[in-house]
C-alpha cells in the first residue's frame, strides 16, 4: 500500500495535510507515515493541555475536548501534534489579545486577502498569518528565491530555487496549518486575474511590473476590492479604497490618463517617468535617491532591506485589520519613516522626585478671635475629593456655612453629597464654638435658590461638654488611606463609634464580619469600575488628584493616596481616557476594582452612616454623623477613608441615568444590595462609606483653600 504524501505535487507543495486519529480515512496514513523512517513525529500534546488550562479565561470545556490532529508537512518530512482547529487558534492566537480581542479575531477569520508578489509580500502575508488577520490567502509569483533575495525575504537556503509563493505559503502553513492558503506560481497574468480576485476582501500588490500594477487595480476596482501597497523607502503606504470609492482614479491618478494596453507597450525608459512619481522619487531618502542614480552602472538593481520591509509588513497588516474590523482608513499614502523617527530621539520624561511633606497647616489658635476660630475649623470638614463645596463667612455674632453649587461633581447628584460637607464643617464649628465656651443656635435652611443650603451657627456664651473635649480630635482628624492590618475593633471601640452617630441623630450600620466585608468589596469593586469606565465620572474623579508642584489647596494630594511604587506608575495608565475608552469598547476592566477590593478587606470595619429622611436639610445632620463618627474614630486611635460607590447619592433610576446612563441597570443591582447588606432602610439616607483600620499615620494631609475673607455685620 502506498500513498500520495510527496512534497513536489498539487497543493502538497505548501499545504500541511491535516488528519485525524482514529479516522477511517486517515488512520492508514498515520501508518504508513510511522513506518516511514525518514518521517519524524513531533508530540507537545501535554504541554498544548497544560497552555490551554492556563488561559484567561476559562476556555470552554468543549475546545479542551477537541480531538488533536496531526499536522503533516511533506516538505519536511515530518508530522506535527497540533489541536483541533478551535483550540489551536485560541492558543496560538491569545498573545494577540487584546491588541486584537478574540471577537475581532472571529470577524478577521472570515476575510480572504490576495499577495500580488511574494519578495516584500512573503512578509506581509507572514504577518497577516501570524496576527490571524485573515482566513484565506492567496498568493501569486512566478519567481523562484534566488540566494540574493534573502536580504530580504524571510526564508532559508535550503529555499533557493524555489517558487516565491510556495516558499511562502510553506511557512504560514507551519505557522497555521488550518490556514486556506492558494497558490498561484505562474504569477499573475491578464487571463488568471479574474479567477485570482474574485471573493477578496483586500488586495496587496508588491509586484514589479508597471503594467501588472495598474491592470490589478483596474480589476479590483471593478470588483469595489481595497488595494494596499508598501514600498520599502521611508516607509511609504499606498491605500486606495476601491470598495469605498469605485471611481477613484488607480494609482490616486499618478500614471494620467495612460492605460494598462498602452503601459504594456512601452519600453523600460519610457516606463520610467511613471515610476518615478508612483515611489515620489522628490521624497525619497538621500541614501535611496542616490542608488537611484547607480541602478544598472555601479548596482544592479533597486536597493531594498530587511528592516524597511518588516516595517511595510506591520503597517500593511494594520491596514487590513482597520478595513476588516470597519475602521477608519482613507485612500491616500503616508509615510512610516523611522530613519527621520530615529534623528528626533529624546530623553525620556523622568519620574518626578516624590516631594517632602509640606509643613503642617496651622491649627486654629483658641486663643484669637472666636468667629477666626470657629471658621477655621469648618474649613478643615470633609468633602468629596476635598472639593470644599462651601463658602464660609465669619460675622460678628455667627458663622454662616451655605452651600456653593460651583463645587460640584456628577457624583454630587441634587447637591446631597455638598449637603454631607456643609453638615460635617458644620458640626466642626460647633465643636470649636463649644470649645471657646461661645456655642450658640444652630439654624439650617433650605430652599430653592442657588444657595440651596444654609447653616448659621450662632455665636453666644455657650458651652457642650460633650462637644468641646473633642477640638483636639477634631483638629486632629484626618483621611488616611493606608491599608491595615484587618485586625478586628474592640467591643468598646464599636460602641463608642455607634454611640457618636446616634448623639447626631444619625445611625452607624458596621460590617465586620468577613463574609460581609467580602460582599461589600465586590460591590464596591463594581462601582469603581463604572466610575473608570464612564467618561465624565472618570475625568472628575482624575481632576481630584493634585501632582506635586500642583496648586493643592484643594483636590487630594496624591501622596495622601498612600500608593506604593508599582500603583503610581499603574496611575499613569489609569488617568487615560482613551485606555478608560477602550477597556469599556472590550467590556473589560474588572482589574479597575482591585484598589478598592485590597483596601476593604485590609480593613477592620466598614460602616455607612444613615439618617432618616433625604432632604438636602437630612443629608446636612447625616454629614454632621458622618464626622462624629470620624473624630470618634480619631480619638480611639483608628484610620479612617471614605469611599464613595458610584450609586450613594442616587434616588431613582433618574438620578442613575444621570450618573452613567449606560449603567443604570447595574447601578440599581449594586446599590440594591448594598442597602440590603447594610440594613439601610427605603426611607433613610445614606450620608457617607467608611472604612475603618489600624494602620500608621498619614503621609500628608489634604489642606484647605484659604479663607475668603470676613463680613462684619
Amino acid at each position: 500500500m502506498s500513498f500520495d504524501v510527496s512534497a513536489d505535487t498539487g497543493a502538497d507543495a505548501y499545504n500541511a495535510r491535516v488528519l485525524l486519529s482514529d479516522d477511517s480515512r486517515d488512520d492508514p496514513i498515520l501508518a504508513w507515515l510511522r513506518a516511514d523512517p525518514r518521517t519524524e513525529f513531533v508530540d507537545h500534546t501535554q504541554e498544548f493541555g497544560t497552555a490551554l488550562r492556563a488561559l484567561r479565561p476559562a476556555v470552554e470545556s468543549d475546545l479542551l475536548d477537541e480531538p488533536m490532529r496531526w499536522a503533516h508537512y511533506p516538505w519536511r518530512h515530518a508530522v506535527v501534534a497540533v489541536p483541533g482547529p478551535r483550540a489551536f487558534h485560541r492558543l496560538r492566537l491569545d498573545r494577540n489579545r487584546n491588541m486584537i480581542t478574540i471577537d475581532e479575531q472571529q470577524r478577521l477569520a472570515g476575510l480572504k486577502v490576495g499577495v500580488v508578489g511574494l519578495s516584500v509580500g512573503h512578509a506581509i502575508a507572514h504577518t497577516l498569518a501570524a496576527e490571524g488577520l485573515c482566513g484565506e490567502l492567496r498568493l501569486a509569483d512566478f519567481d523562484t528565491l534566488e540566494l540574493s533575495n534573502l536580504n530580504r525575504v524571510p526564508a532559508t537556503v535550503f529555499d533557493i530555487g524555489v517558487n516565491k509563493a510556495i516558499v511562502a505559503a510553506r511557512r504560514i502553513a507551519e505557522v497555521d496549518p488550518y490556514l486556506t492558503v492558494r497558490v498561484l506560481t505562474d504569477g499573475l497574468t491578464m487571463d488568471t486575474m479574474g479567477t485570482f480576485l474574485d471573493g477578496l476582501d483586500v488586495v496587496v500588490e508588491e509586484c514589479d511590473s508597471l503594467d501588472i500594477k495598474a491592470a490589478v487595480r483596474e480589476a479590483a476596482r471593478a470588483r469595489h476590492i481595497p488595494v494596499l501597497m508598501a514600498s520599502s523607502d521611508r516607509g511609504l503606504i499606498d491605500v486606495e479604497r476601491y470598495d469605498l470609492e469605485p471611481d477613484r482614479p488607480i494609482l490616486h491618478g499618478l500614471l494620467g490618463d495612460i492605460g494598462v494596453a498602452e503601459l504594456a507597450g512601452l519600453s523600460s525608459t519610457d516606463k520610467v517617468p511613471h515610476v518615478l512619481r508612483i515611489i515620489d522619487a522628490g521624497r525619497l531618502s538621500d541614501r535611496g535617491a542616490a542608488s537611484l542614480v547607480e541602478v544598472g552602472r555601479t548596482l544592479s538593481t533597486w536597493p531594498q532591506v530587511a528592516g524597511d520591509i518588516a516595517v511595510g509588513a506591520a503597517t500593511v497588516a494594520e491596514a487590513v485589520r482597520r478595513i476588516g474590523l470597519g475602521e477608519r482608513l482613507p485612500s491616500g499614502r503616508v509615510r512610516i519613516d523611522v530613519s527621520r523617527a530615529l534623528d528626533s530621539v529624546q530623553e525620556p520624561a523622568l519620574p518626578r522626585p516624590p516631594a517632602p511633606p509640606d509643613p503642617a497647616e496651622p491649627a486654629p489658635q483658641a486663643d484669637g478671635a472666636p468667629t477666626d476660630a470657629v471658621a477655621a475649623a469648618a474649613r478643615r470638614a470633609p468633602s468629596g475629593g476635598n472639593m470644599q463645596p462651601w463658602n464660609i463667612v465669619s460675622h460678628n455674632d455667627s458663622v454662616t456655612v451655605e452651600l456653593d453649587p460651583q463645587y460640584t461633581s456628577t457624583m454630587d447628584v441634587g447637591y446631597r453629597a455638598s449637603a454631607v460637607a456643609i453638615g460635617a464643617a458644620t458640626y466642626n464649628a460647633r465643636v470649636a464654638a463649644s470649645a471657646l465656651g461661645v456655642l450658640g443656635p444652630v439654624v439650617i435652611t433650605e430652599d430653592d435658590g442657588p444657595t440651596s443650603l444654609r447653616a448659621v451657627v450662632a455665636l453666644k456664651p455657650g458651652r457642650d461638654d460633650d462637644l468641646a473635649a473633642l477640638y483636639q480630635p477634631m483638629l486632629d482628624r484626618e483621611t488616611n488611606r493606608h491599608r491595615g492590618t484587618a485586625e478586628p475593633l474592640a467591643a468598646a471601640d464599636i460602641a463608642d463609634l455607634h454611640a457618636a452617630a446616634a448623639a447626631e441623630g444619625g445611625a452607624l450600620r458596621l460590617l465586620t464580619v468577613r463574609t460581609d466585608m467580602d460582599r461589600a468589596a465586590a460591590i464596591l469593586a463594581a462601582t469603581d469600575r463604572i466610575r473608570y469606565l464612564q467618561p465624565r465620572l472618570h475625568a472628575e474623579m482624575i481632576s481630584e488628584v493634585r501632582w506635586p508642584g500642583e496648586d493643592d489647596s484643594d483636590g487630594l494630594d496624591l501622596r495622601s493616596l498612600e500608593l506604593a511604587a508599582a500603583d503610581l506608575a499603574t496611575l499613569d495608565i489609569l488617568r487615560r481616557g482613551d485606555v478608560m475608552a477602550r477597556l469599556a469598547q472590550w467590556q473589560a476592566g474588572k482589574a479597575l476594582g482591585q484598589d478598592v477590593t485590597d483596601r476593604v478587606l485590609s480593613s477592620s470595619a466598614l460602616g455607612v452612616v444613615t439618617v432618616a429622611g433625604r432632604t438636602l436639610t437630612d443629608y446636612a445632620r447625616a454629614g454632621a454623623a458622618v464626622e462624629a463618627v470620624w473624630v470618634a474614630a480619631q480619638r480611639l486611635g483608628l484610620g479612617v477613608q471614605p469611599v464613595s460607590p458610584v450609586f450613594l447619592y442616587a434616588h431613582d433610576d433618574h438620578d442613575l441615568d444621570e450618573l452613567a446612563t449606560e449603567h443604570v441597570e447595574e447601578l440599581r443591582d449594586l446599590q440594591q444590595q448594598f442597602r440590603a447588606l447594610t440594613g439601610t432602610g427605603p426611607g433613610d439616607a445614606q450620608a457617607l462609606v467608611l472604612r475603618f483600620s489600624h494602620a500608621p499615620s498619614t503621609s500628608v494631609r489634604s489642606k484647605r483653600r484659604t479663607a475668603a475673607g470676613r463680613a462684619l455685620g
